[in-house]
């Protein structure tokens, strides 16, 4: 490697790393507020829980950001050797614009097998992982579910309110019990109740005391000009608030997103193995393609690093801009256009006559070709 490849290595090296972290941190940034912000600060997370688990969120917004980060180095570093002529003397050496983008496409390849060991080892470990951790952090201390003067939607079918907590006894307690619509088809209000956390089923028991129930009309709740049933009762049989969203297990590996290669193999091979009902045999068909889409799905995005770098060789050279925000521009730009093609293939996957597989690479082959295009045209120019 000549002194200048180690120049232009380095520099899309640099971008490169740049790029994947703002990248990465966009992308955490959203988990981070939506799924660990709320539990942090209810005390339901501990501090080195939540940073573990925020590491462990690395691995699944790498396997995204690495092509974002490669296509943004590229368009960062070529763009600025071209705004400072340093291509034109590359050029005018005798270099040819493949020869010049040389190191960044072997950058580019090396970090094709790092998306690779990322999306089939490291990403599923992590995603696993992580919801195992999460639950069984909750599971630690399942009263802290119960803030006093908060509106609480974390049980399936029910939202309560809780105007105070001493331990297990709360007191001015509100259940609003919902329909399959969310719709609230009973009220309960008690002075007072106890929550009991029963391991074995993964829910809160809470018998409630001095209660007034309103039933509402199940086939129409949200029909107020019907009479309502009203009963007050000295004692209200246990209400039962499932955690099981929470459970940490048998979930994680429903997903075949979180599965490493062996797993879909193996997977892959038990669908297969398994006998065919009457009539079955197009759900067979349908449920061994989600798994080859699944595969076939990481390998090219792994792949779209190599043509992302390919594609914005010539665009970074071509585009010659200094300004960060143009060559943003541009990678988002490119990027969704990517996306959106394989968004579009993976809706194909209850058709497996259409081999939606095997057209996951038809967006890879296309940027492939739209950027060997672009290249020898530009060296040609």
């Amino acid at each position: 490697m000549t002194l200048l490849d180690r120049y232009i290595f380095k520099s899309v090296l640099v971008a490169c790393f740049a790029a994947v972290c703002l990248f990465a941190f966009v992308l955490m940034a959203g988990n981070i507020i939506r799924d660990l912000i709320g539990p942090l600060l209810s005390g339901q997370l501990g501090f080195l829980m939540f940073g573990r688990l925020v590491l462990l969120l690395v691995p699944f917004v790498i396997s995204y950001a690495l092509p974002l980060g490669m296509l943004t180095a590229v368009l960062l570093a070529l763009g600025r050797f071209s705004s400072d002529s340093e291509i034109t003397a590359m050029r005018a050496a005798g270099l040819s614009l493949p020869r010049i983008a040389l190191p960044a496409l072997f950058l580019a390849a090396g970090l094709v097998a790092v998306g690779l060991k990322v999306n089939f080892q490291f990403m599923p470990w992590a995603r696993v992982t992580y919801h195992q951790d999460f639950a069984a952090s909750i599971r630690t201390n399942p009263l802290s579910f119960i803030i006093p003067k908060t509106f609480i939607r974390d049980f399936p079918g029910n939202v309560i309110y809780v105007g105070s907590k001493e331990g297990p006894v709360v007191r001015d307690i509100w259940v609003w019990q919902l329909d399959a619509q969310s719709r609230a088809i009973r009220f309960i209000r008690a002075e007072s109740g106890r929550v009991d956390f029963d391991e074995a089923t993964n829910s809160f028991i809470v018998p409630l005391h001095h209660a007034t129930i309103e039933d509402y009309d199940r086939r129409a709740p949200d029909n107020f000009t019907e009479a309502l049933h009203v009963n007050t009762v000295g004692q209200v049989d246990p209400i039962h608030l499932s955690l099981t969203r929470y459970s940490g297990a048998g979930m994680v590996h429903q997903k075949l997103d979180w599965m490493t290669y062996g797993e879909l193999e193996a997977e892959k091979a038990r669908i297969e193995a398994q006998p065919v009902p009457i009539g079955g045999e197009g759900q067979r068909q349908r449920d061994i393609m989600k798994v080859a889409l699944t595969i076939q799905e990481k390998i090219n995005l792994s792949l779209a690093i190599f043509s992302f770098a390919l594609v914005g060789v010539p665009l970074g050279i071509k585009v010659s801009r200094r300004e960060t925000s143009a060559n943003l521009g541009v990678a988002v730009t490119m990027a969704l256009s990517y996306y959106f093609l394989t968004v579009m293939v993976g809706w194909l996957d209850r058709h497996p006559e259409y081999r939606p597989d095997l057209l996951l690479w038809v967006p890879n082959f296309i940027f492939l070709g739209v950027g060997i295009w672009l290249l020898r045209r530009l060296d040609r120019a």
